[in-house]
């Protein structure tokens, strides 16, 4: 099924809300004629798939996390979340994944309803398992940016009226959220239905879901490197025995479409183009380019992804029409809080290749070989993994970050001869110090998931310290120079679930700002 038939049916499909009753008699006129008093499991979900990824994606991992991790820059003040340390609003957008306002849903009580509508059914063991996962890699995301959430009484807002809930510590969230996924994985059935074309990811594939969800693990239990390695070392070396995502053909992917339907398009894209790049040459909206340290890394490198992934828009002659031009030597990044009004030289700096990240048709890339790879070369480094070397698992993480822009079409393709070039160039360091070769595997992580998932990149910076950012000190900013390293929780909370949240504050140390930081960051 393509998405834009996809995507009809779940617009025009009934609504999955619980329609609760009224008192006085009014229960007629309180029913939505045009929604389903019962949850629809398999549209419920492939919403929960698509709000999951692509929320707030222009405020949270444009703006702020794409900035801050140097990817991006701005001229401008106000869209400065993570170039100038401004703004910090534009982070709170991520929040509105537990609903936004207490009586809205969001991807967080989307996928309590779908759980709690398949529980009870013992045929549906694989669609829960899969829904158990997602919520895994839902919530993962949202403690790894705020922290302290609510979690075990989050979701509730429909079904029990819960809008005060508690809020959970991440020590206690990331342990069950491994419990999630390894109990989840433990009870797949292949004998039994799945989600089928309702999962826009794998299309109900099981073989393909348990590598996912054993990715995720291998994710999740290196992140805890610094807090509990011995904790960590359990479930790295429990999710790399289960089985994880190392060939091309299990690339976790969501397939978007160009046409009409604004909905079926890529949301990256889309984004891009509609709140910054949307013409060729001149100023742009939010006054965004490629950032100086990421162009200057991949000329220095000779990273064949610069000719993929940037263009600079030239002119033949003053009235020629711009074209994207992708010469090495013309790609230029944009200093981080460099200027505050348009640069004489504007047009001169790097921006996104409209014939690979900025079309509507491009897919999204929830979790690829390229990330395993590095996260199972990291893992041989610490001596948790003995499958391959550190070197062998880093070569084959950069083949597969590079061949993998070959899914965005023709201008994405990269030679196997480029491949080697690079690996040449750049090979393994396999003679350096632990702390070195870790920092090279950060590093290309930072470059491999570009794009694909820049709140990874945040978190993994965070753990490692990898790879080092000079921070940006501009006047007034709101962190005192230093790179933010956590989402701050939106006001509307003091309104809302106000003795719950100030519980939380203190005991994350009593500040919710952005250089506050989460429990694994040490």
């Amino acid at each position: 099924m393509t998405m834009n038939k996809f995507l009809k049916l779940l617009y025009m499909a009934p609504m999955a809300f619980l329609i609760s009753s009224c008192d006085n008699n009014f229960e007629e006129m309180n029913v939505n004629p045009n929604a389903s008093r019962n949850v629809v499991p398999g549209f419920l979900f492939t919403r929960t798939q698509l709000t999951t990824v692509s929320n707030n994606f222009t405020g949270g991992a444009y703006l702020t996390i794409g900035q801050s991790m140097q990817h991006f820059a701005t001229y401008k003040e106000v869209p400065a979340a993570g170039d100038k340390y401004f703004n910090y609003t534009y982070s709170n957008g991520n929040w509105a994944l537990f609903g936004g306002d207490p009586a809205s849903a969001g991807a967080v009580i989307d996928i309590a309803q779908v759980i709690e509508a398949l529980e009870t059914v013992p045929d549906n063991v694989n669609k829960m398992s899969v829904s158990r996962i997602w919520k895994a890699y839902l919530y993962h995301r949202l403690t790894d940016l705020y922290g302290d959430i609510p979690y075990t009484e989050a979701g509730k807002a429909l079904t029990d009226k819960n809008f005060t809930p508690k809020y959970d510590t991440q020590a206690f969230i990331y342990a069950d959220l491994l419990k999630e996924l390894d109990e989840s994985l433990t009870a797949f059935d292949p004998t039994k239905p799945t989600f089928g074309a309702a999962d826009l990811i794998f299309a109900g594939n099981v073989a393909q879901w348990k590598k996912f969800g054993y990715s995720l693990m291998l994710r999740l239990g290196m992140r805890l490197t610094e807090i509990d390695p011995a904790m960590a070392e359990t479930w790295v070396k429990k999710a790399i025995a289960g089985g994880v995502i190392t060939a091309d053909s299990d690339l976790a992917k969501i397939e978007y479409v160009d046409g009409s339907i604004t909905a079926s398009r890529n949301f990256i894209s889309a984004g891009l183009m509609s709140t910054d790049y949307v013409a060729a040459g001149g100023d742009n909206v939010e006054g965004g380019k490629f950032a100086k340290t990421l162009i200057d890394h991949l000329k220095t490198t000779k990273d064949p992804r610069l000719n993929v992934i940037s263009v600079v828009w030239t002119k033949a002659s003053k009235d020629a029409p711009y074209v994207a031009d992708t010469a090495t030597a013309l790609q230029t990044g944009m200093p981080n809080a460099a200027f505050n009004g348009l640069p004489a030289n504007f047009d001169q700096y790097s921006e996104p290749n409209p014939a690979t990240i900025l079309k509507y048709s491009a897919p999204l890339l929830v979790m690829t070989p390229a990330e395993v790879h590095l996260l199972l070369a990291e893992a041989n480094l610490r001596g948790w993994y003995s499958g391959a070397t550190a070197e062998a698992s880093y070569n084959a993480a950069v083949t597969a970050g590079l061949k993998q822009w070959a899914l965005f079409g023709t201008a994405g393709v990269i030679s196997d001869a480029k491949i080697a070039a690079y690996l040449k160039a750049n090979p393994f360091n396999t003679g350096g110090t632990m702390a070195q070769k870790l920092e090279q595997i950060s590093t290309q992580k930072w470059v491999a998931l570009f794009l694909e998932d820049e709140y990874e990149i945040f978190s993994n910076w965070r753990r490692t310290g990898y790879p080092k950012l000079t921070p940006t000190n501009y006047p007034g900013n709101l962190t005192g120079g230093k790179i933010p390293t956590r989402f701050v929780i939106p006001d509307s909370e003091e309104q809302y679930n106000k003795v719950n949240f100030y519980e939380a504050r203190t005991r994350q140390g009593g500040t919710n700002t952005l250089s506050s930081v989460v429990w694994w960051d040490k």
